[in-house]
């Protein structure tokens, strides 16, 4: 998808607002780009109760990026702001505080069907005269629905025990030991790693053309 206009993107300078080594391998190593990572300070600490689930996960990312576009010194040309959630029945569930929290939320996802958002921000150096604002910026979402595994309780402690959930939303990964949690999914792949590949592909192409 990024075929035609990855050319216009050698050579520029391409900011990743987050320190998550998964969603820079994805735009590197599945979508070809070159990323540099600077990790947005913001605190993430909105009020879940004033947004929808997919609302809160855009706006998540986009503060994420003006945070770095606002606090970076060099110049850039992309800054990318990500953030991802897992979400059932209307409740959101991010990153495990500790393994207490962590069983709570497999527990909750055991035989079940639960959403993965990922919310995206762009933002583009582009001079803006009528708004006074050196960048132009848009934002986006990508749910996947994924369907969990009955997990009783062995299967869960044994997959606390393995560190595995702590650094992830929903408290499980995909593409590590977590795989086995997860009866299927419908929709990308990627994003439930944490990163929507092809929808960002589609956004980013016609954002820059």
């Amino acid at each position: 998808m990024l075929g035609p206009v990855r050319q216009l993107l050698e050579n520029k300078k391409i900011i990743l607002a987050s320190g998550s080594s998964r969603r820079k391998e994805i735009l590197e190593k599945n979508l070809g780009l070159t990323i540099q990572i600077v990790p947005s300070n913001f605190p993430e600490n909105l009020d879940k109760t004033k947004f929808t689930p997919a609302n809160y996960v855009v706006e998540n990312s986009r503060l994420k990026a003006l945070d770095v576009a606002q606090n970076l010194k060099e110049d850039w040309y992309l800054i990318i702001g990500s953030d991802t959630i897992v979400e059932m029945d209307n409740k959101i569930y991010e990153k495990p505080m500790d393994k207490k929290d962590a069983y709570r939320i497999l527990k909750s996802l055991s035989d079940n069907t639960h959403r993965v958002l990922t919310g995206v921000t762009l933002l583009k150096r582009e001079i803006n005269s009528a708004t006074g604002s050196d960048f132009k910026i848009h934002s986006f979402y990508e749910q996947t629905s994924v369907n969990f595994a009955n997990l009783d309780d062995n299967v869960i402690n044994s997959y606390i025990e393995s560190g595995d959930p702590f650094d992830k939303a929903g408290g499980y990964g995909i593409q590590s030991l977590g795989a086995s949690l997860v009866k299927s999914i419908n929709g990308d792949f990627f994003n439930v790693q944490g990163f929507p590949a092809h929808k960002f592909s589609v956004e980013l192409k016609k954002f820059i053309q």
